[in-house]
């Protein structure tokens, strides 16, 4: 899939927008993950390379099975509620190196908690077609109840009286993250399905292992291509 957003306007980008989300399904149809994904991107400031990289972990044991890392241009700027167009089309270049598809992603950013119900996991999954959910470090649009400080506790994200995602408190005392679903994810789903991936971390293991990743590429510590970890889920 070629795709490419460069030298697309904030007009244009909204449009594009506006018209994806009326084909964004919140239904979940996730009876027996085996398989869960995390997504991410990491860069060096000022120059126009991304490193995009896919993590496919068993589920629910987190085990890493294997990872796809891709670098690639791109000229499209960061600017808040628009990610989507600086990062899928170089994480769609990992996905498509995935000889097998995970049964979920989950990625760096938002999915409907969004001004136009469009962040990055919305339009990752409905351009790969894959059910993704978004799990974010921070809140970009809706409103949530405060939340205990206690790990596992959930407070309902409101955008307009609806539910569309949660706010959940992965550590004791420390600052929650945000979930909602990406596309063909139920919204109840994002949270059940996020919970089963918390372990030490504030970061849930997917996106964490994502990260972790796609920085190493970044430095020359890994590779391009597709990789399988080692019967232990080891990748050194």
């Amino acid at each position: 899939m070629m795709l490419n957003y460069d030298g697309i306007s904030i007009t244009e980008a909204t449009a594009i927008q506006n018209e994806m989300r009326k084909d964004i399904i919140l239904e979940s149809n996730l009876t027996n993950i085996k398989t869960i994904a995390g997504a991410d991107i990491s860069h060096n400031k000022n120059t126009t390379t991304v490193y995009a990289g896919i993590v496919v972990l068993q589920f629910p044991e987190m085990v890493v099975q294997s990872y796809s890392l891709v670098a690639a241009e791109t000229t499209v700027p960061y600017i808040s509620g628009y990610l989507g167009f600086r990062e899928t089309p170089a994480l769609l270049k990992a996905w498509e190196q995935l000889p097998q598809k995970p049964d979920v992603v989950v990625l760096d950013g938002q999915g409907i908690t969004h001004p136009r119900r469009m962040g990055i996991a919305s339009h990752f999954g409905l351009l790969a077609n894959c059910a993704t959910i978004g799990c974010a470090k921070n809140m970009l649009f809706g409103k949530y109840p405060n939340l205990n400080l206690q790990k596992g506790s959930n407070s309902p994200i409101y955008i307009n009286n609806d539910v569309a995602g949660y706010a959940l408190r992965t550590k004791d005392s420390v600052k929650p993250v945000f979930i909602s679903p990406g596309h063909k994810v139920s919204v109840a789903d994002s949270l059940t399905v996020i919970s089963q991936c918390i372990a030490k971390h504030r970061i849930p293991e997917p996106t964490r292992m994502a990260h972790e990743k796609v920085n190493l590429f970044r430095t020359g510590k890994l590779n391009t291509g597709f990789h399988k970890a080692d019967v232990q889920g080891s990748l050194f």
